[in-house]
């Protein structure tokens, strides 16, 4: 099993989780994040006073998939997400050793 974690801008969520639908993810974890990279935040004005935004906010997605179901979610992520604008996001690939849902006691592969 793999756990995919992207970090993509916020107003891709829905066309991104609705493309992971469609190629047959039944879940995933959504948490609102703050960060920077490349694009090093922002300056913004308030009430005359400019002041630098260094953490932008972003969405951050978790996908738990079968080692088999990897690349087409990878693959489906960045054509989705991608802008071609900095800023665009990030995708981390990890093992992952074990995964239990806790209503049946099911493991692995069948727990997804």
């Amino acid at each position: 099993m793999k756990k995919i974690e992207a970090i993509i801008r916020h107003f891709k969520l829905e066309e991104v989780k609705d493309a992971l639908t469609q190629v047959g993810v039944q879940g995933m974890t959504v948490s609102e994040v703050r960060g920077f990279g490349r694009q090093k935040g922002h300056k913004e004005q308030y009430r005359g006073a400019e002041y630098t935004v260094d953490f932008l906010p972003k969405v951050k997605m978790e996908v738990i998939v079968d080692d088999g179901d990897a690349k087409k979610v990878i693959d489906t992520i960045l054509q989705t997400a991608r802008t071609g604008q900095i800023g665009d996001g990030k995708i981390f690939v990890s093992p992952l050793d074990e995964a239990i849902r806790i209503r049946t006691g099911e493991t692995g592969g069948e727990s997804l």
